[in-house]
């Protein structure tokens, strides 16, 4: 089964901006490519939500609390999907998960801290 593992959370400043990566590994480049791929975010005491999904097609979703500050891309070349982060906010703090949505697997999570 495919393994995912995000990275660049951290700490950002209100109103900075950041990149987090979530790469694939055991997996081949031709089988990510059909990949239907996403990020999600777990605030303290919140619900798992879906922050943005990009389909094998390109086609991305991204959730109304982030339009216009977020955006997803997919490079199946290095097997490793985006999520540009701008403009972030305090609420914007969370855990970070990317997801194979087909299969269903989970990365382990990246934080991001805000501060105000």
């Amino acid at each position: 089964q495919v393994q995912l593992e995000e990275s660049g959370g951290g700490l950002v400043q209100a109103g900075g901006s950041l990149r987090l990566s979530c790469k694939a590994s055991r997996t081949i480049t031709s089988v990510f490519w059909g990949f239907d791929m996403a990020w999600y975010r777990q605030a303290p005491g919140k619900e798992r939500e879906l922050v943005a999904s990009i389909n094998n097609n390109g086609q991305t979703n991204i959730a109304d609390a982030v339009e216009g500050r977020f955006t997803i891309s997919k490079d199946n070349s290095r097997k490793t999907v985006y999520l540009r982060m701008n403009s972030v906010q305090p609420e914007d703090a969370a855990v970070y998960y990317c997801r194979e949505e087909r299969s269903g697997s989970w990365g382990q999570g990246t934080q991001v801290i805000v501060s105000s």
